[in-house]
């Protein structure tokens, strides 16, 4: 028989998963335990529809991490600190390039996205990889200079 997980089964799969179980095993403890419904054709279409929604959502999503990758690779982006001789006072962190990008690039970034090759603690060049999407990364130079 034919069912669709409403909740997670463990050795059997994830919510909103297609499994073929026992007729038993289906009547006398996924339906009961509303684990599972059985896989009609109105429970078939809701299904359909949720998975093409689902990978509408992750077309979308890759579209516009794409987007954002072409606007941001390669390019740089200057940051005022302050500072005596080649030392900041302070450093600057994941979180200011993720206000600095969204300032100047109208994209919003989460800090824990922004991977930095090494801290920033002094003036000078630098780079940062922007993680957008699964698999989908862009890399920005950083320009530290002091402020006057």
């Amino acid at each position: 028989m034919k069912v669709i997980l409403l909740h997670e089964v463990k050795s059997l799969g994830k919510k909103g998963d297609l499994v073929n179980v026992s007729d038993g095993y289906a009547r006398n403890f996924l339906f009961p335990k509303k684990l599972a419904k059985e896989a009609n054709a109105q429970a078939m279409n809701e299904y359909k529809n949720a998975e093409d929604s689902k990978n509408y959502k992750i077309a979308t999503q890759k579209a516009q991490a794409n987007h954002f990758k072409s606007e941001l690779d390669g390019k740089t982006i200057t940051m005022k600190a302050k500072g005596s001789g080649e030392k900041l006072f302070g450093s600057i962190t994941a979180k200011d390039i993720a206000a600095v990008i969204k300032q100047e690039f109208q994209i919003s970034v989460d800090k824990r996205k922004v991977a930095i090759s090494k801290d920033i603690k002094s003036f000078g060049k630098y780079t940062a990889e922007i993680k957008l999407y699964t698999g989908i990364s862009a890399k920005i130079n950083i320009d530290v200079v002091e402020e006057e």
